[in-house]
């Protein structure tokens, strides 16, 4: 087994698969980190993700343009993150609870339209759709190995890696970044200082949900042909966790979501080469560690001080 899964060709294929794979993760956890950095958990990451990969699969089916296809699924995760916003933010709603209500307000909201609107399909028999192509990295891509392994996906993965810098600047280096970290350590002094609690938060969850949406625009359009309902497949939950296991810091979340995104890979791998190892084990390994990256990462947990924690000047 050991010499099988060391051949060059296997391990450019688990590679390369790895970041593919790490492109939603990554997307949605720098958007839920956005979130939670002003102090509201969106637990509803797993129905945003699911209604923008199903509204980005019936815009691409419709119109033939992927690009319309995935602005589309980004506002319909910024207009989920919105109404979970008015729930945490505005009504005070207990986060968790407003964040299981999406869920299932998405898991029953995009079988029922996807059955509604392809009535004369079953599941395995919808309409494909052309999904988005790599777009190779002049130069880059030709380095040997590298060039296959990195430089060679569409859009959306080089936006989701790009975006960790952008995100650690945005947090630790803009006046802006600064008062979305003192909402969720200290709303109350922030709202004292002159901040604008509610408007910044709400402003925080909704971009995180614009890049909840980007993450189900790859799910779809980004690397399939077809929708299937429950598509995400618990990536949005996997965000979340990748976000604590990263300790809300954006450069180890990096780090955990290929961890995680290896993981899967290398299941797919050792399966497709026969090895005798009950594929269900694989299949749940990645959520396996996940938990125990969970419990390990709470000893030093460094979440905001002031998370799902909801805010009133009222006291």
């Amino acid at each position: 087994m050991l010499e099988d899964l060391l051949q060059a060709a296997i391990v450019i294929n688990i590679l390369t698969a790895t970041v593919r794979i790490a492109t939603p993760l990554l997307l949605a956890s720098m958007g839920e980190l956005i979130a939670e950095r002003s102090g509201v958990m969106n637990m509803g990451l797993e129905g945003t993700m699911l209604t923008a990969a199903f509204v980005g699969f019936l815009v691409a089916e419709k119109t033939g343009s992927l690009w319309l296809a995935v602005c589309m699924a980004a506002l319909a995760g910024g207009a989920m993150s919105l109404a979970l916003a008015f729930m945490a933010i505005t009504l005070r709603v207990d986060q968790i609870i407003s964040g299981l209500a999406l869920n299932l307000l998405a898991a029953g909201g995009t079988l029922f339209f996807f059955r509604l609107i392809y009535t004369q399909y079953d599941t395995a028999g919808t309409p494909l759709i052309d999904a988005m192509k790599a777009t190779e990295i002049p130069l880059l891509s030709k380095i040997p190995y590298l060039g296959e392994i990195l430089f060679s996906h569409n859009l959306l993965t080089y936006i989701a890696f790009l975006l960790v810098p952008v995100v650690w600047f945005f947090l630790y280096r803009t006046r802006h970044g600064l008062q979305i970290r003192s909402l969720g350590e200290n709303p109350r002094a922030a709202d004292l200082g002159g901040i604008g609690v509610f408007r910044l938060r709400y402003l925080a969850v909704v971009t995180g949900g614009l890049l909840a949406g980007l993450a189900g625009a790859f799910v779809s359009v980004g690397s399939v042909e077809r929708f299937f309902p429950e598509m995400t497949a618990g990536r949005g939950w996997l965000a979340i966790v990748i976000v604590i296991a990263g300790n809300w810091r954006p450069g180890r979340i990096l780090v955990a979501a290929l961890f995680f995104a290896f993981l899967d890979a290398f299941q797919v791998q050792v399966q497709g080469i026969g090895v005798k190892i009950p594929y269900q084990f694989l299949l749940a390994l990645p959520f396996i560690l996940a938990i125990v990256a969970m419990i390990v990462g709470r000893t030093r947990s460094k979440e905001p001080g002031a998370l799902g924690v909801p805010y009133s000047r009222d006291g």
